[in-house]
């Protein structure tokens, strides 16, 4: 058993899972740094000022979701945060040439993965002294709108959303509050095309580039979030680059 506070971040290696695990850390938590690609998650436990735990796992795998809380009981006895950030998208195409196979690899990390992480939490959270914990899951600016050819992203994103409201109704009575976050065009690898070259694809058919913000600020948003005591919850939390193309004509 340990009196820190114990979160884990799934997607840690990278991105806002990276930005959200080193706020975390310079919080005081415990971060146990989930994800695929071990090197990353080394490279992230390096550079943290912290205690950090790193555990290889894919959240798209339910035996790789169970091994992860396993070893995070095991290790800690006890969990207080899931950061469900974990997430893939799929290359621009029109809906009607989308492959399945490509469709079900989106669905099955973006929305089964959450949702086999959300079922463990609650295992942990709803047994544990004290009782409770907070779940936040990174629905995307794509939770409220589409991009053009993105709809596997986009189906998932707006499932999220869903995801999210009955976490957060179900979890009342064991004390365990649900959040989302919905970022909007963090500087990561994942976006570096949007500020690169001829940008990407808008609805009226055109490519531009786009405005991007620092990572950093979702990491710190997610932290914020995390801080709040148990009987408060943000639902839904927006941050995106303001100068992006989201609120009214962009």
């Amino acid at each position: 058993m340990t009196a820190s506070r114990i979160a884990i971040v799934t997607g840690a290696g990278t991105g806002v899972g990276r930005a959200a695990a080193l706020a975390l850390v310079d919080a005081g938590w415990s971060v146990v740094l989930a994800g695929r690609r071990a090197d990353k998650l080394e490279a992230v436990a390096r550079e943290a000022k912290g205690t950090t735990l790193v555990v290889q796992a894919d959240v798209a795998d339910m035996r790789s979701v169970k091994a992860l809380f396993a070893k995070v009981r095991e290790t800690y006895g006890r969990l207080d945060l899931l950061f469900s950030n974990a997430g893939i998208g799929a290359p621009a195409v029109p809906l009607e040439d989308l492959p399945y196979e490509t469709w079900k690899a989106v669905v099955d990390t973006n929305l089964t993965g959450p949702f086999l992480c959300t079922q463990e939490a609650f295992r942990i959270m709803k047994n544990q002294t004290p009782r409770g914990g907070r779940i936040i899951n990174n629905g995307s600016i794509s939770a409220h709108v589409p991009r053009p050819m993105a709809v596997a992203y986009t189906a998932t994103k707006h499932a999220m959303t869903g995801l999210t409201k009955q976490t957060a109704l179900d979890g009342r009575r064991y004390d365990i509050c649900c959040g989302q976050i919905d970022i909007g065009n963090a500087a990561t690898p994942l976006t570096e095309r949007m500020a690169q070259g001829q940008g990407v694809l808008q609805p009226d058919g055109d490519l531009r580039t786009e405005a991007r913000m620092d990572a950093t600020h979702a990491g710190n948003a997610v932290a914020y979030m995390a801080g709040l005591p148990l009987d408060t919850n943000v639902l839904f939390l927006t941050v995106m680059a303001n100068q992006m193309p989201f609120v009214g004509r962009g």
